[in-house]
């Protein structure tokens, strides 16, 4: 029984259908799954990237108030006796309201030791009283077991809350104590981990960073020097949450949640509660102050990012749901992904299908299609032929209008510069001696008529030198000697004393030739010697270049770009001769030329002669 030939033929096998129909599934869950990854990693990529914007712009911040407060240290330090209003005056301009929002209070604490602190009491209470501040705060005394304290004596902007703290003893607290001998002893900012709660509620606290004073013109290089020169500290106190305000609002999607909690433990003192770590969460709210932790699940983007926070160590929490960074159409791509390669799959299957179904029916074709290829290629070849016939019309037609714009140039523009050349020869001879300025000037115009008239003669050469007039021998003879003028490279050529049967534009080819082996010599040879033979051979007229250079690198003849070899060979071909070339590492490279000639019309003498020209480099 013969094949069935109609496509339906194909799927009349059920397992070449339940076949196509099991890879297409595979192939579109496949689709579904990486396309469902490829957006999960995308949202979280951008996820993250936000979230190192944001704490980007926390470092920032930190770093500001960390420069806002050596500054207020540096205020100190150029004067060991500022006073109040000094300070006062220095905040003022500070602007904090506006420029760093953030920031609750600037403040000075003076270290006295135990002898001072009378007198120190006595001062704070005249300034308080002077403030209006009446209170009944316990006077400075000694303490037993401690030989220094670091008190508060100046605080900006003077609010009622702030100004009740002047007197403070920062070093009441042991652990606050610890915090300020390192901060001295290492000349460092210095973070206590304190929290002071400015009023109820939810992200109310603020955090304290304060910057080591000493007294100005005494070393600090050491340890002990630095305790000798130590005269206080200064000092801000600011809010997490103004500090933090802002941050989420530059989130591109909305619901993101920032939690930063304080790595690093500080021990509470005797009677108190342990502080607790976190210092803000976006979500607290006064009637949930304390919100649960967001899951860690896949419902959820979560990133977490160090802050260093002087000498103390923060973590920024970022999360979000995965559902905020979906749109829409991420939730449905994923199954056109896989409807998309289920179909794709669906088809190319059936495609091979009817491919392998119709093998015979693809070589019948192919066989007809070589039928055309051949006939295709035949009129490629005459179309070549035709396109060669046009090139070497194009040549012929360039040089021809060479050649009439060098007559033009040579009987019109040299013969007016010569003619120049005379009258201004005539006018400098004329003023010699007694216009010396005019007749200087009238030397440069002639000595410019030199170098125009040169450049024009350069120009007519470069278009066709004249020499072609007196055949391709001559012209041959002046090209050698012109390269070996220009370039010092030692030229030997061997020429027939003969007049060749050639035409003017075969002598043009040749001369063309010659030029361009010539200056692929001088470019890439690195040749100290070149030999040229023009001989004739009955009816053949052959032209070998050699040189002794470094020979032609594997594959530069087809390099892109290059079509020094490639012209020659098709003026060669255009005019029905041959063309080979022949190179080595050490035996530099030869080109030979041989064209068709009708023979020579009188030999001036038997024999070949050889002629020489070298010159030096």
């Amino acid at each position: 029984m013969m094949p069935d030939r109609h496509p339906a033929g194909m799927f009349a096998n059920p397992a070449t259908l339940l076949t196509g129909a099991l890879l297409s599934l595979l192939v579109g869950a496949g689709a579904h799954l990486a396309t469902s990854e490829a957006i999960e990693s995308d949202a979280s990529t951008r996820f993250r990237t936000m979230a190192r914007a944001a704490q980007y712009t926390i470092d920032a911040r930190i770093k500001s108030y960390s420069d806002l407060l050596r500054g207020t240290a540096g205020l100190f330090r150029a004067s060991e006796y500022t006073s109040a209003d000094e300070f006062r005056q220095y905040v003022e301009q500070l602007d904090i309201e506006r420029n760093f929002p953030g920031i609750e209070v600037i403040n000075y604490a003076r270290t006295v030791h135990a002898d001072g602190l009378a007198e120190l009491d006595r001062e704070l209470r005249a300034r308080m009283r002077m403030l209006g501040i009446q209170g009944d705060a316990a006077p400075l005394v000694p303490l037993p077991g401690r030989d220094t304290y670091t008190v508060l004596v100046y605080i900006e902007p003077r609010s009622r809350p702030s100004l009740e703290k002047l007197g403070m003893d920062l070093e009441a607290r042991g652990y606050t104590r610890q915090v300020l001998a390192h901060a001295r002893d290492a000349n460092i900012l210095s973070a206590s981990g304190t929290r002071i709660a400015l009023q109820p509620g939810p992200n109310q606290s603020s955090q304290a960073l304060r910057m080591p004073v000493y007294r100005i013109g005494m070393p600090t290089g050491t340890v002990a020097e630095r305790r000798l020169a130590y005269m206080g500290s200064a000092g801000i106190g600011f809010s997490v949450a103004r500090l933090m305000g802002g941050i989420l609002d530059e989130f591109p999607v909305k619901g993101t949640r920032l939690v930063v909690t304080d790595l690093t433990e500080v021990p509470p003192e005797p009677g108190e509660a342990p502080p607790r770590a976190i210092l803000y969460d976006s979500q607290a709210t006064a009637r949930d102050p304390h919100p649960a932790l967001p899951p860690e699940d896949a419902s959820v983007f979560s990133a977490s990012l160090p802050i260093e926070f002087n000498q103390r160590l923060w973590r920024a929490d970022f999360s979000i749901p995965r559902s905020a960074l979906y749109t829409s159409f991420d939730i449905y791509y994923p199954w056109l992904a896989a409807f998309a390669g289920f179909m794709s799959t669906a088809l190319l299957y059936a495609l091979f299908q009817t491919m392998a179904f119709s093998r015979r029916n693809a070589l019948r074709m192919a066989e007809d299609m070589t039928r055309e290829l051949r006939a295709s290629q035949a009129k490629l070849q005459a179309s070549h032929e035709k396109l060669r016939l046009l090139a070497a019309h194009a040549e012929q037609i360039k040089e021809g209008e060479r050649k009439r714009i060098a007559r033009e140039i040579h009987d019109d523009l040299a013969q007016s510069l010569l003619a120049l050349k005379i009258e201004a020869e005539f006018l400098a001879n004329r003023t010699r001696g007694g216009h010396k300025r005019l007749h200087a000037r009238a030397d440069a115009t002639v000595r410019q008529i030199d170098v125009t008239i040169r450049s024009v003669r350069q120009i007519i050469n470069d278009l066709r030198p004249n020499v072609l007039d007196l055949g391709l021998s001559a012209a041959v003879d002046w090209q050698v000697a012109d390269f070996a003028r220009r370039t010092g490279i030692a030229c030997e050529l061997v020429d027939d004393d003969g007049d060749y049967r050639i035409d003017d534009h075969c002598a043009t080819a040749f001369f063309r030739i010659l030029q361009e082996s010539l200056n692929n010599v001088a470019r890439h040879a690195h040749a100290t010697r070149v030999w040229i033979d023009l001989r004739q051979h009955a009816d053949m007229l052959t032209m070998t270049i050699r040189d002794n250079g470094v020979g032609m690198q594997p594959g530069s003849r087809n390099r892109n770009g290059s079509f020094g070899l490639v012209g020659i060979e098709e003026r060669v071909g255009i005019l029905g001769g041959s063309f080979s070339v022949s190179s080595g590492p050490e035996t530099g490279t030869t080109i030979v030329v041989t064209i068709p000639v009708t023979g020579p019309i009188a030999p001036a003498q038997d024999g070949i002669r050889a002629a020489s020209v070298a010159v030096a480099a």
